[in-house]
This record gives structure tokens, sequence and C-alpha cells, in this order.
């Protein structure tokens, strides 16, 4: 639908009270982390530190300090990080990952298969609590150098998959089935595939986090909460080539998640989906600046792997650039199956768009619309709305000026 240019404002339905969904939130109290004691502080040798880190830290296990990557370039192989322990990558200093398919799993990772996802992350936390990365240093993934062996690097296998393969890349941090995790003040660049994704994890915080990948880069996500619950996603600058924040619950519920005060650059904005199988409910997404991604706002899914996607609350959202500031889609990409999407009760509140864009809400049928409300909404006129089977409530005024600022870091 679009708004008829002497209008104005928008007034959808009926209005109803941004006060739905109070608990979608992270139910932990969370404040800035800080940085463990020093256990081990390491030197780099100019050669591979694989094995030094990795000792390193399982001399540091359960004991809540920290292994110090003091400065200067480290190149390693993948890494595990145990329980209780903490990777510290001090300012001035970059931890590289080797740029060889060998060190991460079987023979097809660094290659185009049928299949995916079969190597081993750079960096892994598994079945930990306590653990976490620190420090104002850099990990980059090197997802633009040439593989050992090969004239092609890992986002030149991004970039030629399609047609039935897909590409085999190692992620950058992957945590799993762990608790109260942290990282904190850290750079991830060029990861080559997701920079940090969460699975059927309790308790993760994510603050001051740069993450950095190039724009037609896909399959770069920044930070991914996956099936996880307690998370809180706070004062992050992010641009990539995909998913700025995506959360999913393909294996487990996603729940009681907070993005706080966040940058978003390039990439495809703040999303949900698409796995919504096991349910994604009670976020709460505030203080966010989108300057310049695809989408603002996108809550994606479908019947392959839909789910109950419900009690999300958008407020204090600025978006400049966007294509489509709020991108809301039961039938994305088209795949079918057997597990129908709803979503219910998403809310914005406090919300300027300061360019135009295409405003979309679609849902599949008259007993399955998108449940959506508007309070206190401002966008500008050139603007595009397009809605099927949607219900959203609430007024939306054609008066939104200015730019999108952030204070960065704090």
């Amino acid at each position: 639908m679009q708004l008829p240019g002497l209008l104005g404002v928008l007034a959808l339905l009926a209005a109803r009270g941004p006060g739905d969904g109070v608990s979608a939130q992270d139910l932990r109290r969370v404040t800035e982390p800080q940085t463990p004691p020093t256990c081990v502080s390491l030197t780099p040798s100019g050669a591979d530190d694989t094995a030094a880190i990795q000792a390193a830290l399982d001399s540091c296990a359960g004991g809540g300090k920290g292994v110090a990557l003091t400065r200067g370039d480290y190149n390693s192989g993948p890494l595990r990080i145990p329980s209780g322990a903490g990777l510290v990558v001090q300012r001035g200093a970059t931890l590289k990952a080797i740029p060889d398919p060998r060190l991460y799993g079987p023979a097809s990772c660094g290659t185009l298969a049928p299949h995916g996802d079969r190597c081993t992350p750079f960096i892994l936390m598994s079945g930990v609590k306590g653990s976490g990365i620190y420090g104002g240093g850099t990990i980059d993934g090197q997802g633009h150098h040439k593989l050992v062996g090969s004239n092609m690097s890992w986002y030149d296998l991004t970039t030629h998959a399609g047609a039935g393969l897909c590409q085999n890349n190692p992620r950058l941090v992957q945590i799993r089935d762990s608790r109260d995790i942290t990282v904190h003040n850290v750079t991830l660049l060029n990861s080559p595939y997701f920079h940090l994704v969460t699975y059927n994890t309790t308790g993760f915080t994510a603050w001051g986090v740069t993450v950095r990948a190039p724009a037609d880069v896909g399959n770069t996500d920044a930070i991914d909460p996956t099936g996880s619950q307690n998370v809180t996603v706070a004062h992050c600058d992010i641009s990539t080539g995909d998913d700025n924040v995506a959360i999913s619950s393909l294996h487990s519920p996603a729940r009681h998640i907070s993005v706080l005060n966040n940058h978003f650059g390039h990439g495809n904005g703040m999303s949900i989906g698409s796995g919504t199988l096991y349910g994604v409910s009670d976020v709460l997404v505030s203080g966010l600046t989108l300057d310049g991604s695809v989408n603002g706002v996108h809550v994606k899914s479908d019947s392959l792997n839909g789910g109950l996607v419900e009690n999300i609350v958008y407020q204090d959202i600025c978006v400049r650039g966007a294509v489509k500031p709020i991108h809301l889609d039961m039938e994305y990409m088209n795949h079918t199956g057997s597990h129908t999407p709803h979503f219910r009760n998403i809310s914005f509140n406090h919300m300027r768009v300061v360019t135009p864009g295409r405003f979309k809400f679609y849902g599949i049928s008259a007993s399955n619309q998108v449940q959506a409300s508007l309070s206190d909404f401002h966008f500008t006129k050139g603007s595009i709305w397009l809605t099927s089977y949607a219900n959203v409530t609430g007024t939306a005024l054609k008066d939104a000026t200015g730019s999108c600022g952030w204070a960065g870091n704090k």
C-alpha cells in the first residue's frame, strides 16, 4: 500500500499501546564486562603460534584468568578456549587465522560441495562455562587471503558458490552448549564465514565488539545468537556483507535477548530468522542506528523452518539509506515445508526513518497475518508501504528529517 501523498499520516486500524512485551529482554542484569587478570602472557614467534596459545589456554583453565596476547601479529590454526579461561587479545595485537584448509577439519573444507558447513571454527568454546574473549586487539579471519595450495581465497569460494554447491569455510568464533560467555571490546575482521555464533547457550554478552567484512561478500554474518537465551549484544559497531545481527532458533528456542545501543553500517540489518522452528520470543532492540544497511529491521521465515515469533519490541531506532527499513516476511525465499511461521506482537516504538524506502509486511493468509504495531513512528516522503495479510495498528507520520547519529562504544 502506497501512502497518499497529501495525507502524510498513515492511520492503521486502532492504536495499540506500546507496553506489550515488557519481558522482552535479557533477564540478567548486564553491565560492561571486565578483562580478567592475566594467567600467562605471550609474545608472537613470527611462525605458527597455535601450540603455544593452546597450551597457555589449557594451563589457565578453570581459574577465571586470561591468556594475554601482547602487541604483535600471531599466526594460528584452530583454538579451543576451555571453561573458566579467557583469551585476551591486547591492543596492538592481531590474532590471524592461517588460511590453510587442512587445519580446519575434513578434506571438504576449502572446497565447493553439495553440503556446506564442514569446517572446524577458528575459535571454539564448546560445553564450557565462564569463558570469553577480551582486549582491544583484532582477530582476523583472513577471508580475503589466498588459501595455502590454491589460487582461491575463502571469499572466492563464497563468491563462486551456487547452482547446488556450497562453500566450506570456517566460522571465526563459535560457541556451543555453553553458559556465561563474554566477548568484549575486540575487533573481528574478515571472517571466512559467520563471525560470532552461539548455539544453545545461556548467558552470552557481546559488548563493544567491532565487526568488519566487505559489503559484497555474503555469509559474513556478524553476531548470530542461535537457539540461545539471556543474551545481550551492546555497544557494537558492525558492517558486514550479510546480517549484522541475526537471531534464529533452528535447534532450540531463542528468547530473552537484548540488542542495545548498537551501530550498523553496511549489511542486511537487524534480523530475526530465517530459521524460527523452535520459536523466537521476548526480544528487545533499543537504541539502534542503521546507516547504509540493505534492510533495517528484517523478520524472515517460511514454512520450511518456520515457527512462532512473538513479543518483539523495537524502540529508539533510526534508519538511513535502507532499501527496506522494515521487512516482515512469512514467505521468505519461497521455501516450503510443514512448519508454518507466525509473527505476533511485534511493536515499533519511537522509530525514525530519514530516507525513503519500502516498508513490507507480508503474512500468509487471512487467518495467519503479520501482527505489528506502530507508536511515535516517523518516515519520509517518497516511501512505499506494501502489505499482504497484515494487521498493522497505530499511526505513522510522514515528517522524518535529519540524520542518524551514534555515540559510539560508551
